[in-house]
């Protein structure tokens, strides 16, 4: 029982903390730029009232508009299951899937919102989506590299290992396999959350990508969405602070005070990376949006030199 209790608890961190990481960083970037900025607990706020809003629904939708939210808020619940959030030793559901399963969960996730931009006929969401197709043809195959080649790394596809490989064995941690394969998989967080400079965060610009699928969204529907792309966020940076880049701080025994440091800690390291987030993000000028190929290009090429080196070592 105590393993499904930490389990559920994993789940839970990710569902009630990840609007509070959006909000540090809305705020940091607000700061970075002399502005006030909003408050930390806003997106709770704007969760609580588009949960009290009504729908208004377009009437060219069919059946994908109305579960593309549910499927993609599900996705998101899923993915923690089966990753290190808490604990660095697996639990009861974790071995539903490997570390290409949740890739393949999160993608399903975004694969069905970009589905529902096409569904509601409106012209923001055909440009959201196929933009948003334009960076997967990319974003996708690093994606896959980048798993590969932390499996090749550790001989194993559980993320569990390569958790316990990094922290027991310095050598590995400091090869040019791994630090190539973090460098990639920072790259693919940049992308996956919005923070390329050919990105905007607003609905009111004509180059929005992940505000242009949502668009026709309102109320409870648009509020599923807004948290699974808030969760989505948290599940990219759990995998790279407790996977790739700062394993420590994990659980070990699974006690209650335990597991509430291990969430501490990891909140602790998202900051330290969404400082460096919010520092490339503010410090890059805007760019034309046919020039997403060059950061995914290196990132791609990362991801190989990655799997090179680890095969010469």
């Amino acid at each position: 029982m105590r393993e499904v209790a930490l389990q559920v608890a994993q789940v839970l961190t990710v569902v009630i903390l990840s609007p509070l990481l959006s909000g540090v960083i809305a705020q940091w970037e607000e700061r970075v730029q002399r502005a006030r900025g909003p408050g930390v607990v806003q997106p709770y706020r704007d969760l609580w009232k588009l949960f009290h809003k009504q729908l208004v629904v377009p009437q060219t939708a069919s059946w994908i508009y109305w579960s593309a939210p549910v499927i993609a808020f599900t996705c998101m619940l899923t993915v923690p299951i089966l990753i290190p959030v808490l604990t660095d030793f697996p639990l009861p559901l974790s071995n539903m899937g490997d570390i290409l399963g949740g890739g393949l969960i999160l993608t399903l996730g975004s694969f069905v919102i970009t589905l529902a931009g096409l569904d509601s006929g409106s012209a923001y969401g055909g440009i959201g989506s196929s933009r948003a197709v334009m960076l997967s043809i990319l974003a996708e195959p690093t994606l896959i590299l980048v798993l590969v080649g932390i499996t090749l790394l550790a001989k194993s596809m559980l993320p569990f290992v390569v958790n316990h490989l990094l922290v027991a064995q310095p050598s590995v941690y400091w090869s040019p396999a791994h630090l190539f394969l973090v460098l990639a998989f920072f790259v693919l967080i940049l992308v996956e959350t919005d923070r390329l400079p050919i990105h905007s965060s607003t609905h009111i610009e004509v180059y929005m990508i992940e505000e242009a699928r949502i668009l026709e969204y309102s109320g409870p529907l648009l509020a599923l969405l807004k948290w699974a792309s808030m969760m989505k966020q948290f599940i990219l940076y759990v995998i790279f602070c407790n996977v790739l880049t700062l394993p420590w701080g994990l659980s070990h025994h699974g006690v209650a005070i335990g597991a509430l440091a291990a969430a501490i800690a990891l909140f602790l390291k998202m900051l330290a990376v969404a400082l460096v987030v919010v520092g490339i993000e503010t410090a890059q000028s805007r760019l034309r949006f046919f020039r997403y190929q060059e950061p995914l290009a290196a990132s791609f090429m990362l991801a190989v030199l990655a799997i090179a080196a680890n095969q010469l070592r």
